[in-house]
């Protein structure tokens, strides 16, 4: 993985290798948040999808649709992250993968977010506890397992509004992405959905 494992830093532990192989933390961010880190070694990008600014794309995970997880530029898991989905989108998910987790743990269904209204929002997330009557039990069993406290995740709305602060911040600039054909990729959060 060419430095995406090197240590997060002093006394924090790697997540990666974590969202990878441990059972509780496979089976929330695989199973519930599309995010699927078991096989870092058969993650590879479309040919030709780059960063606009010629940093490094390096990508470290995929979802079930074969969209990609992505670090920006040289480092560990402190690096920007940025999804590329196979439909032409992409944009900056968060500043390192410790808020990425945070974030994916509030909001398992970020997916369905871009565009959407807090009505539509707070229907999503209600569809998604129907369909996993104990989603918060496992979450909070993949939060203990990565170390966090579940009490200190960010609310939803807060997780929401975070995606979309990065989407029109600095980051999404230096997280410009640009497919095969050289065009800018379409913004994951071209417009803010209302907030819940």
């Amino acid at each position: 993985m060419n430095g995406s494992n090197a240590p997060a830093g002093p006394g924090v532990p790697a997540l990666l290798p974590l969202l990878g192989a441990d059972e509780e933390v496979v089976a929330f961010f695989a199973g519930v948040a599309d995010l699927d880190a078991t096989d870092p070694a058969g993650h590879e990008l479309e040919d030709g999808v780059r960063l606009a600014s010629g940093a490094r794309l390096e990508q470290f995970a995929r979802a079930a649709s074969g969209d990609a997880f992505c670090f920006v530029g040289e480092g560990g898991e402190e690096r920007p992250v940025v999804y590329v989905s196979l439909d032409g989108e992409a944009g900056p998910l968060s500043v390192g993968l410790p808020e990425l987790v945070r974030l994916f743990l509030a909001v398992p269904w970020w997916q369905d977010a871009p565009g959407r209204t807090a009505e539509e929002l707070r229907a999503v997330a209600d569809e998604y506890r129907e369909d996993m009557p104990d989603l918060d039990r496992r979450r909070d069993r993949a939060a203990r397992a990565l170390g966090l406290d579940p009490a200190g995740l960010p609310s939803e709305a807060v997780a929401l509004a975070r995606l979309v602060e990065l989407a029109r911040g600095p980051v999404a600039a230096a997280c410009l992405v640009v497919g095969y054909e050289g065009d800018p990729l379409a913004p994951l959060f071209g417009a803010a959905p209302d907030r819940p």
